[in-house]
């Protein structure tokens, strides 16, 4: 989780007030939280966070939706007797992940720079597949090399074949990620039991608030 995302909660949220109809339909879903504990409660979605316009605060909402979604687990765990796992959610940079993946593709890239790159993005990459619950932030702003395709695609499907739950961000719609990537079977997997929540408006970033 980047550093300034840290401590935001619903609560806290800066979009809150200028995407009231969007926290609406998030607040709803991060009560569906505590069905984790129930056995044999229904499956819990995911959110595709959208809008055409950067800066409208899709990312701050998703990781306040990730750390909302800590609480819910760490404390339903300790009141449950459980022991909560190590690794209980993961925030992907998606973006971050690709420049990575191109650090150690890159012909006469040193050893030095190459090697501790392949250790993050394959560190990620298995966080990103198992984490109980994930947030894939910035899709489809990038093109993509087939074998970068390939790994975010393994990413998708292992999460939504393994029935978890993902918050995705994007300035691209669903129907458009197929474009983007060039494969039709990336939005396919994307859409499949997820809510897609539209953010409105322009950037907010620089605005003094």
């Amino acid at each position: 989780m980047p550093q300034e995302y840290r401590l935001v909660t619903l609560d806290n949220a800066a979009p809150a007030k200028d995407q009231a109809e969007a926290y609406e339909v998030i607040r709803r879903y991060v009560a569906s939280f505590k069905r984790q504990f129930e056995d044999g409660g229904d499956r819990l979605k995911s959110l595709y966070l959208v809008s055409e316009s950067p800066g409208t605060g899709k990312t701050t909402t998703a990781a306040a939706i990730l750390n909302e979604w800590l609480r819910v687990s760490f404390v339903g765990a300790l009141g449950r007797n459980r022991q909560a796992p190590d690794l209980l959610a993961y925030f992907l940079d998606v973006n971050a992940w690709q420049t990575d993946y191109n650090a150690f593709n890159r012909a006469r890239v040193p050893d030095s720079i190459a090697g501790p790159a392949a250790e993050r993005y394959y560190r990620a990459f298995s966080a990103a597949q198992s984490a109980p619950f994930a947030v894939l932030d910035d899709i489809g702003v990038r093109d993509v090399t087939d074998g970068f395709r390939g790994d975010l695609h393994a990413v998708i499907n292992a999460r939504v074949t393994n029935a978890l739950p993902t918050v995705y961000t994007s300035n691209v719609a669903i129907d458009a990620l197929a474009r983007v990537f060039k494969d039709r079977r990336l939005p396919d997997r994307i859409r499949d039991q997820c809510h897609d929540i539209p953010f409105v408006g322009d950037s907010k970033r620089g605005i003094r608030r």
